[in-house]
């Protein structure tokens, strides 16, 4: 019985296991299929916002790192190993107010090279990839206001803009997190606490009203108020039409010692528009092939392009000679034809702005009356003149002009936008113009720095040795002629001769400064110009900051037209007198084998003691501590000129003597108590 059984259950468990074990395999598949659809179900619900984000009342700001991967070439030394990677920068109005133009500081710190970021554009204009290792600014573009939540009811898409930034950092390798410094709203009117880490890749802050800023009364506008600026460019449409329109630029100086020559404006079109026509201004390179080969030539099948101005997607700009002022076709405007030339307001206030018309087609889908945008990267340069750094173009009120028939009223643009730009001082050897110093009571000059005005690569020259001392005709040659009378000066004074010797200035112009005089009631000084580029310069005009102890002392300029401007950092206005405005540029000798001689321009300073106690000018007091030349700062040199044949040498060596000195005064007394 027991075995008719057992038989029974073998032959029960031979047939049934197949389908125990098809029906196990089934039940974990089927339970597998659910967690996967379960887990993909989860990935398509957005994340929740980090609590700050719910907690801000104002403007918040994230920058969330996302990836990374080794780039070529692949080196074993970490610092200098290059990484590609993924960032969000995210910036969204939480605030009851509308954010316009919108700007964010992202503090890059590991010599990061930019790729691309959507979503906006760089503020200094640079194009990518751009170096923006110490930090750089960002502004929305297309978007550049951010509506609030209120008015959109919480659209994101309106009060929201998510950057994607891709890019190159260096010599941060996992795992080690490239973040930023920080990261900050640059509007006025915010303040921003500094920001929270979220984890190691995620940097956020929340920037609320500042209670304490006040901002200037105007009357209440549809758009953002005019700023001010060093430099202000505004573009106005003045006709609008489906396919094109009519803008006109102005460019109006608003810093006192600021200044253009033969400049140059460039700008980026970021819709495929090109410039047909322009009046008061051209751009240096006319050419329509960028459209016909482009999506113009498509749309446009019947335009002659041969007679279009510019197809460039950055175009370079520059103001009319004279001649042309009355040319019915591209002449005919004020303020506009000359060469580039926009002065002070100090020197000539009708110089003081330059305007020009360009007549601009479009591309769809931006075929209507309404579609207008203005070109983003603005950038502005002289030859010798201030370096300008302009911000994005900000939407304002439309701009006012008088009625062109005379009648007593006012028209106004379509739109208007404008642009600001400031100066800035120039970085260390990117100057374009120098100083030398020189005083009656020391043989030697102190030559401009080596490198003021920039040095190649290239360049067999010593580029971080300090210049040699000069006797003081050796400013009257080229640099090129100056090797073999620096080298006898050295011999005569025993000054050391650097091996390689030190690099030219490369600076196209120099001034030198020279204390002429000093007696108990007052002292002198002569200023000198020298132009080493064949070009003159017209309208010249040159700027020298002193000291507060030594600029109420100004009395007088003999050969210049001399201005004090007490309000502007204790400054001294000079120009050429009438007849004398040109600094004529460099001639050849007089003799076959001479070297070229500079152009040139001197006149004395007289300063009184009265006004100015304790004035000590051998101690450096009488030499400027800041030097502008056409508006341009210029390169001043390391140290002052001392009395005596070893008055160059640095304090230092003066302080090493003492200190020798007296260690071995205390030896020695210390050996006669012995």
């Amino acid at each position: 019985m027991r075995t008719k059984s057992s038989g029974i259950l073998r032959f029960a468990w031979q047939h049934a296991w197949p389908f125990s074990v098809t029906f196990f395999m089934l039940f974990v598949l089927f339970y597998r299929v659910e967690v996967c659809h379960g887990q993909d179900y989860d990935d398509t619900v957005p994340s929740a916002p980090p609590p700050e984000q719910d907690n801000c009342n104002g403007i918040f700001l994230s920058y969330t790192f996302i990836s990374r991967k080794k780039e070529f070439p692949h080196l074993k030394n970490a610092s200098a190993q290059a990484w590609a990677f993924k960032s969000i920068a995210t910036i969204l109005n939480a605030g009851e107010e509308e954010l316009q133009a919108w700007q964010m500081f992202i503090g890059f710190q590991h010599k990061e090279l930019l790729v691309s970021a959507s979503g906006a554009v760089l503020v200094d204009s640079s194009d990518f990839p751009a170096a923006v290792g110490n930090g750089t600014y960002l502004v929305g573009y297309p978007m550049a206001n951010l509506k609030t939540s209120i008015e959109t009811a919480e659209d994101l898409d309106q009060i929201q803009v998510k950057v994607d930034i891709i890019g190159t950092q260096f010599g941060v390798k996992p795992p080690g997190v490239p973040m930023p410094k920080t990261i900050r709203l640059e509007n006025d009117g915010y303040r921003c606490p500094a920001p929270r880490r979220r984890g190691p890749s995620s940097m956020l802050v929340c920037c609320t009203k500042d209670p304490k800023y006040k901002a200037k009364k105007l009357k209440k506008t549809k758009f953002l108020p005019r700023q001010d600026g060093d430099l202000s460019l505004t573009y106005d449409v003045l006709q609008a039409y489906p396919m094109n329109y009519l803008a006109q630029v102005t460019i109006d100086n608003n810093h006192p010692l600021g200044r253009l020559d033969h400049w140059n404006l460039t700008w980026e079109w970021m819709r495929g528009e090109f410039i047909s026509t322009m009046r008061g201004a051209y751009t240096h390179k006319k050419d329509g092939s960028g459209c016909i080969y482009g999506p113009a030539g498509v749309y446009y099948s019947d335009l002659d392009f041969s007679q279009v101005m510019n197809c460039d997607k950055k175009p370079v700009i520059t103001d009319l000679p004279p001649y042309l002022a009355n040319d019915t076709q591209v002449g005919k405007l004020p303020y506009c034809c000359r060469n580039g030339t926009i002065l002070p307001k100090l020197m000539d206030e009708n110089k003081a702005k330059s305007i020009f018309q360009l007549q601009v087609y479009k591309l769809p889908p931006d075929l209507n009356r309404t579609a207008l945008n203005p070109p983003q990267k603005w950038s502005i340069v002289g030859v010798v003149n201030p370096h300008y750094k302009c911000g994005p173009p900000i939407r304002v009120d439309p701009t006012e002009f008088p009625d062109p028939s005379g009648i007593q009223a006012t028209i106004s643009a379509i739109a208007s936008w404008q642009v600001v730009c400031n100066i800035t001082r120039p970085k260390v050897k990117q100057a374009r113009c120098c100083v030398s110093f020189s005083a009656y009571y020391n043989a030697s000059v102190i030559p401009c720095n080596t490198c003021a005005c920039g040095c190649k690569e290239s360049d067999t020259c010593n580029q971080n040795a300090r210049a040699m001392f000069l006797p003081a005709e050796a400013l009257l040659v080229p640099f090129a002629n100056r090797t073999e009378k620096a080298k006898a000066w050295a011999k005569i004074k025993h000054y050391p001769v650097p091996n390689p010797l030190p690099c030219p200035d490369n600076c196209g112009v120099s001034i030198n400064w020279h204390i002429d005089t000093d007696y108990r009631n007052g002292w002198t000084a002569r200023v000198t110009l020298f132009n080493w580029d064949d070009t003159p310069f017209e309208d010249w005009y040159t700027a020298i900051q002193m000291k507060k102890a030594a600029f109420p002392g100004f009395e007088k300029v003999y050969s210049f037209n001399g201005t004090s401007l007490p309000d502007i950092n204790n400054t001294i206005f000079f120009q050429g007198l009438q007849g004398l405005s040109f600094l004529m540029g460099e001639t050849n000798g007089t003799k076959m084998n001479e070297p070229r001689v500079p152009g040139k321009q001197q006149s004395v300073i007289s300063f009184s003691k009265k006004h100015t106690p304790g004035l000590d000018i051998q101690r450096g007091d009488g030499f400027p501590s800041r030097v502008l030349f056409n508006g341009e700062e210029c390169a001043l040199p390391l140290e002052f000129p001392r009395p005596g044949n070893a008055g160059h040498q640095s304090r230092v060596h003066f302080l090493a003597v003492i200190f020798i000195t007296v260690t071995t005064f205390m030896l020695m007394t210390d050996r006669f108590h012995i």
